[in-house]
């Protein structure tokens, strides 16, 4: 039994003068624990298919179904990185982190001390009283991390979560995210532009056509990058000849020559 489905996804927005369908036809499977991307063109519908699979937007047609029932919001299991790490500015680090136990009723001592520890454990101790504008980006984005994992999400949702960071943080939370997901066997689907961060972070990479947005390719990452931290991956020989296929499969698409 896949732990996530997504069956048959089409989705088309509707105006008063016209009709635009962003994707069609996606289907696929994700189990527990792994790691998987979406990657390909600017409008391909990346970010639209991320928001149905969260029950953001219901699709036109098809389903997905978490553990076999369909996703709702209201059952809070999945969590949300984004660009921004979108932290109130007026609360200190505390409690941002502990906003989403609060809003869920789930905060109390054993929740709150889970937390704070996490907090330490992704390397930001003795923060927890200072306001978001007394870190840095990369800072921020970890305690955006501790926060989304605060609620124990069964399924995280990472849009495009590192790049409006600096090159070297981007690489340093890259491995963070990693090691983090791991240990705590989550499942996770990243959106991104990357090819470099795809198949660095990813057990499977789906590169999608545009216009209107369909799986083009899967790639399968090999065991031996997967078994990689993201940085040691992008040193790989293997890490590169998939690069290069990835790339040139993307530029025939963008180009149309597919």
């Amino acid at each position: 039994m896949s732990f996530l489905k997504i069956r048959e996804i089409h989705h088309t927005y509707f105006t008063r003068t016209s009709a635009v369908t962003a994707f069609t036809d996606i289907s696929l499977e994700v189990e527990e624990g792994e790691f998987i991307s979406f990657l390909g063109p600017s409008g391909c519908g990346k970010t639209t298919l991320l928001s149905i699979v969260a029950g953001l937007i219901q699709p036109t047609q098809g389903t997905i179904l978490l553990e076999e029932k369909p996703v709702s919001l209201s059952d809070r299991q999945i969590g949300y990185m984004l660009q921004q790490d979108y932290l109130f500015p007026w609360k200190t680090i505390e409690e941002n982190i502990l906003l989403g136990l609060k809003l869920s009723n789930r905060l109390n001592e054993k929740t709150k001390s889970a937390t704070l520890s996490l907090l330490n454990e992704i390397g930001l101790p003795s923060v927890e009283k200072q306001f978001p504008k007394q870190l840095s980006g990369g800072m921020r984005q970890r305690a955006a991390l501790v926060r989304t994992l605060a609620t124990e999400p069964k399924l995280l949702m990472l849009d495009e979560p590192f790049s409006a960071l600096d090159y070297q943080t981007k690489l340093k939370l890259e491995d963070l995210v990693s090691k983090t997901l791991k240990s705590f066997g989550k499942t996770a689907i990243l959106v991104t532009h990357d090819i470099g961060e795809a198949i660095s972070m990813s057990d499977r990479v789906y590169l999608f056509s545009p216009s209107p947005g369909r799986l083009h390719r899967t790639f399968h990452i090999p065991e031996e990058l997967r078994s990689l931290t993201p940085f040691e991956a992008r040193n790989s020989e293997q890490y590169q000849n998939l690069f290069q296929t990835i790339w040139k499969e993307l530029e025939s698409l963008e180009s149309g020559k597919e």
